[in-house]
C-alpha cells in the first residue's frame, strides 16, 4: 500500500523526504533564532491553501496581525482563505487583549493553559469542517516551546497531548521548536521521542559568512535523506538545495 504523503511545497525539501511527509505525522521544526522556522511553516501552510488543502496556524509568540503581514511580505496572503473558511488563525498570543485581538475569530483565553488551547483548536477544526466539508489537512504551532518554556519537564507530555489532537483529525503538522544556538537537542526533554519527525535548522558561521542549513533527523514511516543541506530565504520563501551538502566544523576548546 502506497504511503499517503503531504507535500511541503518548499522547493527542494520534498526531494529529501522521498516525496513528502507521511500523512498524520507531527514534525518538530527545531532550530535557533534566525534559522527560518516560522517562514518555512507559513510557506508550508500557504502551499496547501493554494492547492485546496485547509489549514490551521496557532501563533503563540507573535500577534496574529504580525503573522499575516509577514506572510504577505512573501506574497502569501491568507485573508481570502480565512474568508472562505479554509484557514483558521488561532490567536494564542494576546489572550484577547487589544482592539485587534477583539477582531480575531479564534482566541485562546489563557495561552499558558494547554487544555484551553486544545479546546480552541478543536473549535477551529469544526469551523473549517462546516465550511469546507473536510477537516484541515495541515497545521502549525509556532512555537510549541512556549507552552513548556518555564517547566521543561512536562515538554514530552504537552507534545503528546497536542499530537493526539492533530493526528486524530488526520492533520499533518509542523510544531516549531526553539533551541539555543549551541544546543544539540530539539527543544525539551523527550520531545524527540514524542514527535514523528524532526527537521533541524541551523545558522553557522562557515569561512566568514553565515550559512543556513538543515538536516532531517528522523521521519517516521518513510526513507529520507540523511545529509545536511544548505537553504536560503528569498523574497519568495525558502529554497532548499538537495544537490549540495554542508560540512559543519566542530568547535575545539583549547585550554591554556
Amino acid at each position: 500500500m502506497a504511503i499517503q504523503r503531504v507535500k511541503t511545497g518548499i522547493p527542494g525539501m520534498d526531494e529529501l523526504l522521498n516525496g513528502g511527509i507521511p500523512k498524520r505525522n507531527v514534525v518538530l521544526l527545531a532550530g535557533g533564532p534566525g534559522t527560518g522556522k516560522s517562514i518555512m511553516s507559513q510557506q508550508y501552510i500557504y502551499y496547501g491553501l493554494q492547492n485546496g488543502e485547509p489549514g490551521i496556524y496557532v501563533t503563540l509568540e507573535e500577534h496574529p496581525v504580525a503573522v499575516r503581514e509577514n506572510m504577505k511580505n512573501f506574497g502569501w496572503d491568507p485573508t481570502p482563505y480565512e474568508e472562505k473558511g479554509m484557514f483558521a488563525m488561532i490567536d494564542g498570543f494576546t489572550g484577547g487583549i487589544g482592539r485587534a485581538a477583539e477582531r480575531e475569530r479564534f482566541v485562546v483565553p489563557d495561552p499558558t493553559d494547554v487544555r484551553s488551547l486544545i479546546d480552541v483548536v478543536k473549535e477551529a477544526i469544526s469551523w473549517i469542517e462546516e465550511n469546507t466539508g473536510k477537516p484541515p489537512v495541515r497545521g502549525v504551532i509556532d512555537s510549541v516551546t512556549t507552552l513548556y518554556l518555564t517547566k521543561p519537564s512536562v515538554a514530552r507530555n504537552i507534545v503528546m497531548m497536542l499530537k493526539k489532537v492533530f493526528s486524530g483529525f488526520g492533520i499533518t503538522a509542523f510544531f516549531v521548536s526553539q533551541v539555543s544556538v549551541a544546543e544539540r537537542g530539539f527543544g525539551g526533554p523527550g520531545v524527540e521521542h514524542a514527535a514523528d519527525g524532526i527537521i533541524r535548522l541551523d545558522l553557522d558561521e562557515i569561512d566568514g559568512e553565515l550559512v543556513r542549513s538543515l538536516i532531517i533527523w528522523k521521519m517516521r514511516g518513510t526513507k529520507h535523506d540523511m545529509r545536511r543541506h544548505p537553504f536560503e530565504i528569498t523574497d519568495k520563501g525558502v529554497i532548499v538545495y538537495p544537490d549540495k551538502v554542508v560540512k559543519r566544523r566542530k568547535l575545539v576548546l583549547v585550554r591554556s
